[in-house]
């Protein structure tokens, strides 16, 4: 799924490539991923993008006359930028990957896809980005939080870090792959309960998300859209390298499995030596 730095890279290269130009016509494919009706997507023809921006997890496109295409990637959404498209021939409806086009006045423009079958990505045209239930309920940015904002969030919710984390709620941006990087670097048990972290835990928890995440923004930005995500991969230290070595100790990185997701630790950086159970195994040993 699509993070906080893939978003905000997104967000830049639309800045760099997108801004000025005016939208020829925007089409949508996929007429579940359009979540509102009113403005019309035709609305949006010849209006020039004027900016892009990050909400947390969702990027939004503004348009000149304060009309935003707000969009929430989910987990297998993308943008994919075309210099050129191979036909004129408006998108029709049906089962392939692109949900929503955006065609420029200079011939270029975007795809918004969604691969498998899973259709979740959700796409808002609105006047505020504030009418997106998702941007409305968001929490801090985890990535501009200074330390009081950020503590005063995490316990605001009770519960194991690991989960508190990835809540949009309380903190904005922070998915399952950054939150088990952030988790690493800051020493810190995903099981750990927010209620209990000490201030000098919850000090260090911050400032690990603030290095993680402006770690990995900063080797996105500049980077091509079809390249984020292989930049994401190579810089991953536990997320997703089950059974690898732990770059820093050596230790082999482990993992547990839930009913749809994972999540992965280093045992010797993270909880003492000791291998969290892993609930789904455990029911099959049984």
């Amino acid at each position: 799924m699509p993070e906080l730095p893939e978003v905000e890279a997104l967000a830049g290269y639309l800045r760099q490539r997108a801004v000025g130009r005016r939208v020829d016509r925007l089409e949508v494919a996929a007429i579940s991923a359009l979540k509102t009706y009113d403005p019309a997507p035709t609305a949006v023809a010849g209006r020039a993008v004027t900016d892009a921006r990050r909400y947390g997890k969702f990027l939004d496109v503004v348009f000149d006359g304060d009309l935003h295409l707000v969009v929430h990637l989910a987990r297998a959404g993308w943008l994919h930028y075309r210099e050129a498209f191979a036909s004129t021939v408006p998108l029709r409806p049906g089962k392939g990957p692109i949900a929503i086009r955006v065609r420029l006045d200079d011939g270029s423009g975007f795809d918004l896809t969604e691969a498998g079958t899973q259709k979740k990505l959700a796409a808002y045209l609105v006047t505020d980005p504030q009418a997106v239930p998702g941007v409305a309920k968001l929490g801090p940015d985890a990535l501009s939080a200074d330390l009081a904002t950020f503590a005063a969030a995490l316990r605001s919710r009770r519960g194991q870090v690991k989960g508190v984390l990835t809540d949009q709620a309380v903190l904005g941006g922070v998915g399952n792959a950054y939150s088990d990087e952030i988790l690493h670097a800051a020493k810190l048990s995903p099981f750990a309960l927010t209620d209990r972290l000490t201030d000098d835990q919850m000090a260090t928890l911050h400032a690990a998300t603030r290095r993680v995440l402006g770690d990995a923004v900063t080797r996105s930005l500049g980077q091509r859209a079809a390249e984020l995500k292989g930049e994401k991969r190579s810089g991953l230290k536990v997320h997703a390298r089950t059974g690898l070595p732990c770059p820093v100790c050596g230790d082999t990185v482990r993992e547990v499995s839930f009913a749809d997701s994972s999540l992965q630790y280093c045992p010797t950086c993270q909880t003492g030596g000791k291998p969290l159970a892993d609930r789904r195994l455990s029911r099959l040993v049984r």
